[in-house]
């Protein structure tokens, strides 16, 4: 029997999220907004319930074909028209928010299928058959979760076909990554179209299965299991680096910016618009990352002069680079120190945050099959990722920065806070908006010299660095994609102003080039909860309490920045009191 696992659940949890709004507070149009919007959402989760909740295992891929895509796109823009006959000035004020979340998710999606951005599903080292390898790294639980498993496995050759076909169409119309992001990328598809059955990642689930499984359970789900994977990933896998080596990297497009693609500077203001939630131009963001890179170069300088550093910058990043005392001899070392990191966090984190998610996370490394083009950590739910490639490329003094990041209090804390609020509807527990994600991230960094986790000067100048990365970020991003820079200019510009090692600065850049916009939403992010933060303090002076701003903050789930702006003027107005009813 193959089960649906948690498409029941997210759309009933929709359901209980309006049935729990008091009906003497809502209005008519509240009513008709969210008839709308949950019908829409049962839709979407319809569609592939996985990229609603990754944690999900679906047995079925979406279907993504080109006539699919341009259903999609005709649904969407009927809800958008459906929308606007709703009137937002005759919604309650919580429904108001709800609408500017929903509309905001709504605009999203209509731009990417209006732009067909499902004829490039992959970036530098991002891909579509990559995410489907993360399902096999998960923890498969029950019966219903394997055979889900393996219907899964099953429909590969179609979902690959389909998407072959829509990076076809977009290689035709000169819609692909730069050639030079491609390059050793296949590596990823060689892992699984050339090995055995058994040595490949998807077959991970069935090396150890819960020890309540019957015998003979096990060895039907083995057979099956393993043969799907022959059958079906494998030769997918086979068909889709064929493709790859032999007609899609030789075509791919040599230009770099954005604005080179096809309706290009509309494209790229869109991603812009996606990753920031802002309208700003390419040119003011790219004087916003000038205005913070020299900022933060000053703090820098600070540093160096604190630890008696008497050259200039280009030779104390150089020193930090190749000084081994900065650097792990082995990958347990580093996973260890990261480990530390974190149970230092725990012990700070109730003085600055009042309500904390009931999920835990462990901390992995990065798998060896995409680790040389990874970045050097990444959280999720339940999973902070540490890249344990290339040693010398993973400063120590950079790692609380990226811990605070990627793991507590930053997405491995903020996701499952979001998800386990209950008074949100399930379109705002379920998504992801990258400016407020990345921001709050970013700004955890921040929060860890209060914290109190960074102990030496260096630590301190690594979380610069990391700060410095993202002003920089802003520089790079709109310098390739809209003012004609160069890989090699970017290159030089992250090596001159951050204390990244040469491997991480390659990739990052590639990571810059390949996927427009995103890379924007970080440094915006944070200076949108900086300036609510500073905003809060000068009105509420003595009143201030960090722990109730935080929550606020957080029990937003993810939104647009404008909408936490907007949060933060209520919580002002309210004396700084948290929407928990324990702080005061």
């Amino acid at each position: 029997m193959i089960v649906i696992k948690g498409a029941t659940r997210l759309v009933f949890c929709a359901a209980m999220v309006l049935a729990a709004v008091p009906a003497s507070a809502r209005t008519d149009a509240d009513a008709r907004f969210e008839a709308l919007s949950a019908r829409e959402w049962a839709w979407r989760v319809e569609q592939h319930v996985a990229d609603i909740d990754p944690r999900i295992i679906d047995p079925v891929l979406p279907d993504v074909s080109a006539p699919a895509q341009a259903a999609r796109l005709a649904y969407w823009q009927g809800v958008r028209r459906e929308l606007d006959t709703v009137d937002p000035a005759r919604l309650s004020p919580a429904t108001l928010v709800d609408y500017q979340v929903y509309r905001a998710q709504l605009d999203v999606l209509i731009a990417q299928q209006r732009f067909r951005d499902y004829e490039k599903p992959l970036t530098a080292d991002e891909s579509f058959w990559g995410g489907l390898a993360e399902t096999a790294r998960q923890s498969l639980t029950s019966e219903a979760d394997y055979r889900n498993y393996i219907a899964q496995l099953q429909v590969f050759p179609r979902y690959f076909r389909d998407n072959i076909a829509n990076m076809r169409a977009g290689a035709v119309r000169g819609f692909t990554p730069p050639r030079v992001t491609l390059t050793g990328r296949e590596e990823t598809i060689v892992s699984v179209a050339t090995a055995a059955p058994e040595a490949t990642v998807y077959y991970a689930p069935f090396k150890a299965m819960p020890a309540a499984f019957p015998p003979a359970l096990q060895a039907d789900l083995r057979a099956q299991g393993l043969a799907a994977i022959r059958d079906a990933v494998i030769p997918a896998h086979q068909q889709l680096l064929a493709f790859f080596r032999d007609d899609y990297v030789p075509h791919a497009r040599t230009a770099l910016a954005a604005e080179a693609l096809p309706d290009g500077k509309a494209y790229y203001q869109s991603t812009i618009r996606e990753f920031t939630t802002t309208d700003l131009t390419p040119a003011q963001i790219h004087a916003i990352g000038l205005r913070e890179v020299a900022r933060i170069q000053r703090e820098m300088q600070a540093v160096m002069t604190e630890v008696g550093f008497t050259g200039d910058r280009a030779a104390f990043l150089a020193q930090l680079r190749t000084d081994p005392r900065f650097y792990a001899k082995t990958p347990e070392e580093l996973l260890k120190d990261a480990a530390f990191i974190a149970k230092k966090v725990d012990g700070k984190i109730g003085d600055f945050v009042g309500h904390l998610p009931r999920q835990r996370f462990a901390i992995v490394p990065v798998p060896a099959d995409i680790a040389p083009f990874y970045t050097s950590g990444r959280g999720g739910f339940g999973k902070y990722l540490v890249n344990t490639y290339d040693l010398p490329s993973r400063a120590l003094y950079s790692l609380p920065a990226l811990t605070l990041h990627e793991s507590a209090p930053g997405h491995v804390f903020q996701g499952p806070l979001a998800m386990e609020n209950k008074a949100l509807p399930a379109y705002r527990r379920n998504y992801y908006i990258s400016a407020y994600g990345e921001g709050w991230a970013l700004y955890c960094e921040t929060l860890g010299l209060e914290m109190g986790i960074y102990e030496t000067p260096y630590e301190r100048f690594g979380m610069l660095s990391y700060q410095n990365w993202r002003a920089a970020r802003l520089v790079v991003d709109t310098g390739i994609h809209s003012q004609g820079w160069t890989r090699v200019q970017a290159q030089q510009y992250l090596a001159a102003n951050t204390a990244l090692s040469t491997h991480e600065i390659e990739n990052e850049v590639d990571r810059y080039i390949a996927w427009p916009g995103q890379a924007l939403s970080y440094y915006l992010g944070e200076l949108a909860i900086l300036d609510a933060r500073h905003k809060a303090e000068a009105a509420l002076g003595p009143r201030f309490n960090i722990r109730a701003f935080h929550d606020a903050v957080l029990e937003l789930g993810s939104v647009p920045l404008p909408v936490l702006s907007a949060r933060i003027d209520r919580f002002i107005a309210e004396g700084g009191k948290g929407p928990y009813p324990d702080e005061e």
